[in-house]
């Protein structure tokens, strides 16, 4: 910013009772509140009506409990260019713009990036396309004005994605199907080697001998007389039929 230039801060979120308050840090004060020794306080805003080179600092709210928001650099310069820059982290993916001035215009301008020379633009003002990680650092401009004091740019991740979850009454994915048939697949497989052993252990078990089975044995009983008569007509045959081959 230039000296001399007005400079309104303000802490913004939807719960007003959480007290905040301005504070900074600069080459000679640390963590001092707004309203003692340098701007003025006006609620959760806080004002400073006549910028100077040692306002040039780091600036964040502060809450009661402790909490603290992002934090932003000012560079206040006596110069007569500035490079305008974000304050604000920016986003990967982000298009960021760069404007060199003099407190009444733009002007054509060389722009520097960790002290090299990325271009000179004739309008004055430069734009990174989809920022990453890389275009992260200090960035400065020159021009026949003179040269700007360095700004750095911080390039943050975009924030992940959470995935939404299906409600009570919303249609089950594609994918449950196929996951339910994976499931049981899974439960066949685990408990089929159970089965099979229960039941080979149980048709064991029935088979086996045991102690009280009765002893098995073959019993002779003599010929009854009818049978015995049977016994010799059934010889008396033989008998012939050989005979009957011999002669």
């Amino acid at each position: 910013m230039f000296k001399g230039q007005f400079v309104s801060l303000s802490c913004e979120e939807d719960d007003s009772s959480a007290g905040w308050t301005l504070r900074r840090n600069t080459t000679k004060q640390t963590r001092t509140e707004c309203g003692v020794k340098w701007g003025r306080s006006a609620g959760s805003s806080c004002n400073i009506s006549y910028v100077i080179p040692p306002d040039s600092g780091v600036y964040w709210c502060e809450s009661r409990e402790g909490a603290t928001s992002n934090s932003i650099n000012i560079t206040v310069t006596g110069g007569s260019v500035i490079l305008q820059s974000p304050v604000l982290p920016v986003m990967e993916g982000d298009d960021v713009t760069l404007h060199c001035k003099t407190k009444t215009s733009n002007l054509p301008a060389d722009f520097y990036k960790d002290g090299s020379l990325m271009r000179t633009e004739p309008a004055g003002h430069m734009t990174i396309h989809h920022v990453s990680k890389s275009d992260e650092g200090l960035y400065k401009c020159n021009s026949n004005h003179g040269e700007s004091p360095p700004s750095w740019i911080t390039v943050t991740g975009k924030p992940t994605t959470t995935a939404l979850t299906p409600t009570s009454g919303a249609p089950p994915p594609a994918s449950a199907p196929l996951q339910l048939v994976f499931r049981l697949v899974c439960h066949i497989v685990v408990f089929c080697p159970y089965f099979i052993s229960t039941l080979l252990m149980v048709s064991l078990y029935r088979y086996r001998p045991t102690g009280n089975d009765p002893p098995v044995s073959m019993v002779m009983t003599a010929p009854t007389q009818t049978e015995q008569g049977l016994d010799n007509d059934y010889d008396d045959v033989i008998t012939s039929v050989t005979t009957e081959h011999h002669f």
